[in-house]
Formats: C-alpha cells, structure tokens, sequence
C-alpha cells in the first residue's frame, strides 16, 4: 500500500465521526430523490400497465337509455377499436348494522363473457350467475369496510324497489382505482361500493331491456378524442346523452391523475432542493476540512511528492467520503420508494404493483453529490497547492484585528472577554462566518419546506370543511326536483335547516381551450354551503353573469368583464355566452357558480333542484337516515363529518408520512451542517484555544469561546432561513396547484418555531460531542503540531 493511501485509511478513521456526518448530508440528499422520483415512476407505470391488461377506455358517456341496435353505429365511427356498452346507475345501499345510508354504483356484467372494456379483476370469488338476480360482485375497498366475504349480503334500492343482493364475488376495476362517491374528495369504502350485477337482473330493475344507459370507447393510437367525442354526442342527443368525455373528466383517472402529478411535482421540486442544498453544504465543509491540512499538503510537497499525487489523494478522501454517502442514501432512498409506493398502491387499489428499477436516478444523484464533493475540495486545494512547500508549512498569518469602535469608547465594561474574542474572530473571517450561516439558513429551510406541507393540510381543511361547507349532510337526487323539494326535506326527522341548489354540467371555452365543469347555484343567502375567498370572506355572486374559480380563469385566460361560451349540457341544449362576473379563489377543483334566479332563467326551466344541503340534529340523525332510505329519489347522501374524519385519515396517512419523512431527512442533514460546522470550528482553533489554557483560561472558559461563535451564527441564521424556507414553501406551493386541488402559502409561526428548533437541537447536540473533545483536548500535542 502506498505511503498515500496509508494516510487516506489513517484519515477516515481519525475523522470518522465527521466522515459519517458529511455522509449523512450527501445521503439526505441522494435519498429524497430516490424516494419521490422512484415511488411516482413505479406508480405511473403501475396504472399504464393495469389500463393496458384490463382494457380502461378512452371515451365515456352516459344516456338516458339508449337502444342496443345505436351500438354498431357507435362501433362505426373512425378509430373506435372496441365499444362496451351497459346500464350503470346510483343506487341507496342498505347495509346491515350500518344506519347511514350508503350510495353504491350499480353496473351490468354481460351475461357471456367479460366486458370488452374495464374489464373485472377478481379478488376472490366468481361473476354473478346471469340465472341469479341477486348475486352481485362488489369493489375490494367497498368489502373490506364492511368485513364483508363470499356469501354476505346487503339491500340495495333499485329504481324504488328493495332488493336483496348477496356477494359472489370481489373484484378491482381500471374505472375504479379511485372510487369516490357523489359529493366526496376521498375514497369511503364504508358510504361508497360498486356493485356490478348481471345485464339481465339491472335491465328488469330499470326497464332497460336491450337498452343502455352507459358507453366506453376505446380508441386507436392517434385517433382525435374531440372528432370522437362530437360524433358519439350526436349518436346519444336524441336519448337523452350526456357530453361524452375522455379520460381527463373520468372521476377515478382524474383524481389518480391529479394525485400523480401532485406526487411528480413533489418529485421536481423538493428532492432538488434536498440535493442542491445538500451538494452545497457538502461543498462547503469539505473545502474547510482539506484547508485545514495546508501544513501537511507543505510537507508532503516538501517529500517529493507532485501537485498531482497530492490532488488525487485528496480527491480519494472527498471521492469516498460521498461514496459513502451516496450507498447510504440510496439504501435508505430505496427502502422508503418502496414504502411509500406500497402505501399508495393500497390507498389506489391497484391489483399489481411494477417497480420500476431507475439506474438514471442513482446515477444523477450521485453524480451530482460526488461533483459537488469534489468542486469544494478542488477549490481548497487549488489555493493550497499553489503555495510553495516552505510557505504551506507555515501557520497562516494570523488576522490583523483592529477596533472598530473609536479609542475613546470601550466595552470592556459591557463585554466579557471571550465575547470580545468570540466576536473578533467572527468579524476577521466574514467570507467565512457568512458561508457558515448560510448553510445553517439552508438547513432551517429545508426543515420549513417539509413541515409546510401538514399545516398548509389543516388550513385547506379549515376554509373547506368549516368555513364553506356547513351542512351536516347532502341529498342528492336521480333527477331533477322541483325546488319544493327542500320543504319535502325539511320536514324529515332531525332536518334543522333546508338549502336547495341546482348543478348543470357544462362545457365552458374561451378560444380553443376547453373544460368541462359544473355551474353550481344556490339561494343567494344560503349559510350552509357558501362561497369563501382568498381573504376568508363569503363571496356575494352577483345577480347576472358567471363566477369561476380563479384556477379555471388563468387555465381560459379570461379576466373579469371577459365573455366565455358555454355550452349547456342538461336540459335544453344550446350555447350561450356569458360574461364573466367575479373569480372566487377556492381550493378543490374548477368550477362555475350562478345566482339561482340567473341560472333558472338561463336553463329557461322552473325552478328546479338536484339536490338539498341539510343541517341535521344529531339525537335525531338516526330516524333521518330511515326516512331517507324509504325515498325512492334520493340517488345519494353525503355526510360532512364523515368526509371530513375520512379527509383527514387519508391526509395523516400520506401527507404527513411524506411530509414527516421529509423532515426526517432534513433533520438529519441540518445536524450534519451544524455538527461539522462546529468540529471544523474546534480543528481550526484548536492551537488557539490551547495556548488560552496554557494561558490560565478554563475549560469553561475557552469552550464558552468556541460555543458562543457556534451559538451567535445558529441564531443570526434563522431569520434569512425562515425567508428562504417561505420562498421554498411559494415554490413548492405553485408547482403543487392543480385543477382538482391547490393549496395556500400558509406557513404557521409554529412551523418557523419548530425547524429552528431542530436546527438549535442539533446545534445543542453537536456542542455537547464538541465539550467532550475540548475536555479531552491534549494541550502539548496540540501546540507542539506547529513547532
């Protein structure tokens, strides 16, 4: 072994508690990529893969009822590969031993075969027997809230008629990976299942014989969906179809999409702050570390050996310190993709899981930390190595101290002196102290970025769930009512207060872009579901004209006192233009909202409703369920404290798993800066130190010298780390927003509290490792490395 590489082996053992901190820094780093890239691909290959094998279509539409002999038409139209055509309603699901009425999805199976798209894929049990009108299947997330098996059974009110069904069988749908209900945000297993039964048993219920009520497409590569889409809507105009969509405005994929963009905007965005904030502390103390061996590089200069050696050698101590690092953080990186993939699969119900191996990954994280490692040693070495042998051996010339304040004034009165010197060393090295303050800012923002996440949750669940929504509860209805419906509601049992609203689904474009919303209206003092802005006030619609999310205006590019054209999608069927009123900052999905009188005279319909929004007595909300089961026109009830409890399940599942995993890894890389920060410190001074107890100094003395340097530069940090951690936050929050959910940049003063108090911990921690050193420090050995 060369005399060399002795010295790397003798070095790493001497500084292993600094090697393994600096590995820990390039660790977080490598491992937040490996952890939010990894689990997003592995994900989004799982869904292409599950849409692939089990036939997910293209284009979706639903009918009042359709005759079977539309469905070669329909197969006729260019580029349509596969048509899957079937009855498919809401119904009030009657569970035992649950009192609230749950809504359920019913579909038809063929009675031959499978579907030709969204195709079941069966859990246990078989297909419903087309013999048997009460066998059903029923979605895995649907049975696993009830504890149902094989041979349960439950009630379902079809069409206004009771129905026994029993359970043969559970099965995952491509249509259904997420399955939320009518008026929910999150999968309810308990308030939501789908229920497929078989085409005979549905047709007699809803006298659809050779009839459907619903159509899937599935279409050829390149084919245009909007060509698509128009065709199939003149087919299904004159039977009462609804617009036909494409995967966009299919509930399930929608929202599993806008969970996978959030997931990859995550991935953009947080690991590379990880890794650059990472990659610049690692820069940053390892350029120190390889100055503080000037007297050694002298001396083996002086040896004979060649700039050459010297830089590969010390390239080697830097190479493998992030080498360490880099298997550290991809092991840890690795484990927590997997966790993290597995515990959203779950949450999506995916049949399968397709891990997907990213070579890239581990490559550009460790290229990235391994340069920014050897950057910071090049840049110390190359101030090194231009020195002669003679000069490199020789201390540094010590700093030229002079007094700042006048000669007359004196603050020896005010000021101890190790303060004096404490603050005189921070004040001859500024380059230095302001690089060590920066990485401690960094360090403090990291740790703000990750805990923005869980509070910016509570605030999104405070405007949502208490702020606009009020109601206790949500009646839907098959169809439309008239608006005296919400005296028919207000007189069930427990019903304290009544709200109609009408909802008309919409096709709204400026130019040529296009969505497709719901036009919400509501009475123009209704207290139980209003409107909220971004200041927190309701927002009065106005009496005409069209109010839209703020997030729908910028997708149109409208403006307040632009026209839009919308196309009217229920009842009679025209395009109008509107103008648009008012933007209302809201935070869950696009959508437009109307005076009721504007929207009543708009449809040119009397005064109509699809559903009532109810305040409920609690004693009483048990007869309000029964009443409300034995109404054959309810499709549905929503329960707000349910979604709300559910909301918040789902949010400590993922959110705060992925926000506290975050803050674990910026913990850990906060502690690395501050540790090697003040063990860089101690190595720095430790001659000065030691001449100050040859001096007669304390041990007390001359480590409240080297602490109160570590102590004034963690706290100077925090202000410039809180800003930078509410940039990172905006950052983080404008990548996030999405057209189904956005968030505020809302950063709680406790969140500025707490990442400054795990920076001051480690801080703590470290000075306590540096006391031991000082105590421990060897007073001749020290001062005789010079002579």
């Amino acid at each position: 072994m060369r005399a060399l590489d002795i010295k790397l082996f003798r070095d790493l053992v001497r500084l292993w508690a600094q090697v393994l901190a600096i590995a820990l820094v390039v660790g977080g780093g490598v491992a937040t990529l490996l952890l939010a890239v990894g689990s997003y691909r592995s994900l989004d290959e799982t869904r292409i893969a599950y849409y692939e094998r089990y036939g997910f279509g293209d284009v979706f539409a639903t009918v009042r009822r359709a005759p079977k002999a539309l469905i070669a038409r329909i197969a006729e139209i260019p580029g349509v590969v596969a048509v899957d055509a079937r009855i498919a309603k809401f119904a009030l699901l009657d569970i035992p031993g649950f009192s609230e009425p749950a809504t359920g999805m019913v579909i038809s199976l063929p009675e031959i075969g499978e579907p030709p798209l969204n195709r079941l894929y069966m859990r246990v049990g078989r297909t419903p027997d087309p013999s048997r009108e009460d066998e059903v299947v029923v979605n895995e997330n649907f049975a696993e809230a009830h504890r149902f098996t094989l041979g349960s059974s439950f009630a379902a009110i079809l069409n206004g008629r009771k129905r026994d069904l029993t359970i043969v069988g559970v099965a995952l749908s491509p249509e259904y990976i997420y399955a939320v209900g009518p008026g929910d945000i999150i999968p309810d297993g308990r308030r939501f299942g789908i229920v497929w039964m078989s085409e005979r048993a549905l047709a007699s219920a809803y006298d659809l014989k050779n009839a459907f009520s619903s159509v899937s497409l599935k279409l050829l590569p390149g084919t245009s969906e909007r060509e698509t889409t128009t065709r199939l809507d003149a087919l299904l105009d004159r039977y009462g179809g609804r617009a036909a969509h494409g995967r966009k405005d299919q509930i399930s994929h929608a929202w599993l999409d806008h969970e996978l963009d959030m997931l990859n905007n995550m991935s953009r965005t947080l690991p590379p702050i990880f890794l650059l904030v990472s990659a610049f502390l690692v820069n940053l103390t390892l350029s120190r570390l390889v100055s503080l061996e000037r007297e050694q590089i002298g001396l083996l200069k002086a040896l004979g050996y060649r700039n050459a050696s010297i830089v590969l050698h010390y390239l080697k101590f830097v190479g493998i310190i992030a080498l360490i690092g880099i298997a550290i953080g991809s092991a840890v990186g690795t484990w927590l993709g997997a966790y993290m993939t597995n515990l959203l699969a779950g949450f999506f119900r995916f049949p399968f899981l397709v891990f997907v191996k990213n070579p890239d990954l581990y490559v550009i994280a460790g290229a990235l930390s391994l340069s920014a490692a050897m950057v910071g040693a090049l840049r110390a070495l190359r101030e090194v190595v231009a020195l002669a042998p003679a000069v490199a051996m020789q201390p540094t010339a010590p700093p030229s101290f002079r007094s700042v304040l006048p000669a007359s004034v004196s603050m020896a009165g005010f000021v101890s002196q190790p303060t004096t010197m404490m603050l005189r060393n921070i004040t001859s090295h500024p380059i230095r102290s302001l690089f060590t303050t920066l990485g401690m800012a960094l360090a403090t923002a990291i740790l703000i970025v990750s805990l923005f996440l869980g509070g910016t949750m509570e605030q999104l669940i405070d405007v949502t769930y208490f702020l606009a929504d009020r109601q206790d509860a949500t009646v839907s209805f098959f169809e439309k009512r008239s608006r005296e419906v919400a005296f028919q509601i207000a007189r069930l049992p427990g019903v304290l207060t009544a709200e109609p609203y009408r909802e008309v689904p919409v096709r709204i474009r400026n130019g040529h872009i296009e969505r497709r919303i719901t036009i919400r209206a509501r009475p123009r003092d209704a207290e139980l579901n209003r409107i909220i802005d971004a200041d927190l006030r309701p927002v009065v619609l106005p009496e005409s004209g069209l109010a839209i999310s703020a997030m729908l205006a910028r997708i149109l590019k409208v403006q307040i006192g632009d026209t839009v054209e919308v196309d009217l999608l229920d009842g009679e069927r025209r395009t109008v233009v509107l103008p648009v009123a008012a933007l209302v900052e809201d935070y869950l999905g696009i959508r437009g909202m109307m005076n009721q009188e504007a929207l009543t005279k708009l449809l040119r319909e009397v005064p109509a409703a699809n559903g009532v929004n109810v305040s409920l007595d609690e004693s009483r909300q048990d007869e309000f369920y029964a009443a409300l089961k034995a109404m054959p026109v309810v499709s549905s009830l929503s329960l707000h404290a349910s979604s709300l409890a559910n909301f918040r399940n789902v949010t400590a599942l993922i959110i705060t798993t992925m926000a506290s995993i975050y803050t674990g890894l910026a913990a850990v890389i906060a502690f690395g800066v501050v540790y090697n920060s003040a063990r860089v410190s101690l190595s720095e001074r430790a001659r000065e130190l030691a001449s100050l107890r040859v001096l007669g100094f304390t041990r007390a003395e001359v480590l409240r010298i080297l602490l109160l340097e570590l102590a004034l530069l963690t706290l100077i940090a925090q202000p410039p780390g809180w800003a930078m951690g509410y940039g990172l936050a905006w950052i983080m929050r404008t990548n996030l927003a999405g057209e189904l959910m956005r968030v505020r940049a809302v950063v709680e003063p406790a969140t500025f509290a707490f990442a400054s108090a795990i920076v001051i911990a480690a801080a703590v921690l470290s000075a306590w490792v540096v006391r031991r050193r000082v105590n421990r420090l060897d007073l001749v050995a020290v001062l005789k490395t010079r002579d």
